[in-house]
């Protein structure tokens, strides 16, 4: 066979991916705050657009509610056919969400905070301070210490505890690295014992606790021998520690409940100096009427717009084809991102009112109503690809009358059940919680008779799935419960 060059024709499909269709597919998966920070930056560099005014939901909750209509999906289009150029790069036209929906449920106020103490911590009622426990440690330094040495080594030791107040590093290497006696390490130390809170600087949980005891004067020998045996209150042998502190029945009772009442973390009291609180994304409520509504937080999504005055003038500076060019670019930039932008947020709305209707249980009587959902039952609803579904859900958070949930808590693995539909495994969990707390300490429930228990209740669930659940929210199995419980009782 002759080897030659030749021309052939052939025809193909190729996936192409322009750089404004990678960017809409990225805003998805930004949070608002993220995306605060992204409108900041295109700010900066697009002299054309400038932030609007926000806009505010109407009085009547109009502007977006619990339910949204189908949509083509133009960025599968998009992406199929290779036509990345396009001005609508999202899962959504430009004209979708322009009518106002609702679920028409009016049970929502109904079981409003039934059971928001039960059903999970809200994110946003996670302790948090301005001041950290360094902070507050070194303030308190420079009032007690007796010379400038002296505070320069508490000081040190105050950098060097963790988060909970305590001191990890070991303090004859520390004063080795800082080339001082071991006995002044220990002399800043104990100033470090002395401020507050009460515990702050130990190395270890005896020692905190012991720290405690002796601010509230109760370190007698008898409580300094049990907590010097913190692993048999934790075995739950009560004879033998009360055979070991010499107290009787009344007396180790009293002192069990007092050495409750001590913080095992003093320094959890103050931030990190990090944490920050979630802020919504987006916001469910009920109107008058009893329906629900959703909408986006446009208090963290600033609104923009081009500045046509602006640009009407740098037009008339224009004469070179350069110059020309580059205003054209500006302005086609901006008018896609604010496009972009808006497709976003019909876009978020959508996959949230589909969860909100798919979970309607869920925010009437709490996590035992909380349904097993996949990422493909909703894209398949709004006729979305499974994967914008995955995307728009990252990151995001929703309040609601119970507290603020991420968005990916909705969609749980579920269980067989007697009606055929089957339950979330949130709600198994939330069962099995509730059956171990409300169990009688002298008929502690095993594995199994949680089974038997549920399986009469119509969870159709194996008996290693139980001891999964149970692990993974904490609880210990039947004979862990059965010693705390005979502590708690004492």
């Amino acid at each position: 066979m002759a080897l030659g060059p030749r021309l052939d024709l052939r025809q193909s499909q190729s996936l192409v991916m322009t750089p404004q269709l990678q960017q809409a597919i990225k805003l998805l998966a930004l949070s608002n705050l993220e995306i605060e920070t992204f409108i900041g930056d295109a700010l900066e560099a697009n002299p054309l657009l400038e932030a609007g005014e926000v806009r505010h939901e109407d009085g009547d909750g109009s502007d977006t509610e619990a339910s949204a209509p189908r949509e083509e999906s133009a960025a599968d289009q998009l992406i199929g056919e290779g036509a990345g150029e396009a001005d609508a790069p999202l899962d959504i036209n430009t004209n979708a969400m322009d009518r106002d929906r609702d679920t028409g449920d009016g049970e929502w106020g109904a079981a409003g905070a039934a059971s928001r103490a039960d059903d999970l911590t809200p994110i946003e009622d996670r302790r948090s301070s301005d001041t950290t426990l360094a902070e507050h440690l070194h303030e308190q330094v420079g009032a007690v210490a007796f010379n400038a040495k002296e505070e320069f080594l508490a000081r040190n030791l105050v950098d060097r505890l963790d988060e909970a107040g305590y001191l990890r590093g070991d303090l004859r290497q520390i004063s080795a690295d800082l080339g001082v006696a071991l006995t002044e390490m220990e002399d800043a130390l104990e100033l470090i014992h002395a401020l507050e809170p009460t515990g702050v600087g130990a190395r270890d949980l005896a020692e905190c606790l012991a720290l405690q005891a002796k601010e509230a004067n109760r370190y007698d020998p008898c409580m300094q021998r049990l907590i010097e045996n913190l692993d048999l209150v934790a075995r739950g042998e009560v004879a033998r520690l009360k055979r070991m502190c010499d107290v009787d029945d009344e007396d180790f009772a009293d002192m069990l409940s007092e050495l409750r009442e001590y913080d095992p973390k003093p320094g959890l009291a103050f931030g990190g100096g990090e944490a920050a609180a979630v802020v919504p994304d987006i916001l469910l409520r009920r109107d008058d009427q009893g329906h629900w509504k959703i909408a986006l937080n446009q208090a963290t999504l600033p609104r923009l717009v081009v500045n046509r005055s602006y640009f009407l003038e740098l037009r008339e500076g224009c004469t070179d084809k350069d110059s020309k060019g580059w205003l054209k670019e500006k302005l086609s930039d901006a008018n896609w991102l604010i496009k972009a932008l808006d497709q976003r947020q019909k876009t978020i709305l959508a996959v949230s009112s589909e969860i909100v209707k798919k979970q309607a249980g869920f925010f009437r009587q709490g996590v035992s109503e909380l349904r097993p959902l996949t990422l493909r039952e909703v894209a398949e609803e709004i006729e979305m690809h499974e994967s914008t579904v995955s995307r728009v859900t990252s990151n995001k958070y929703l309040h609601c009358d119970r507290g603020t949930f991420e968005l990916k808590y909705f969609f749980t693995s579920g269980v067989g059940s007697a009606d055929g539909e089957g339950a979330s495994s949130e709600s198994v969990k939330a069962r099995i919680k509730a059956l171990t707390d409300a169990e009688d300490p002298k008929k502690i429930l095993s594995d199994d008779k949680l089974v038997e228990l549920l399986k009469a209740e119509g969870f159709d669930i194996a008996r290693r799935t139980v001891a999964k659940y149970r692990e993974a929210m904490g609880i210990g199995s039947s004979v862990q419960r059965r010693r705390a419980k005979k502590l708690a009782a004492l």
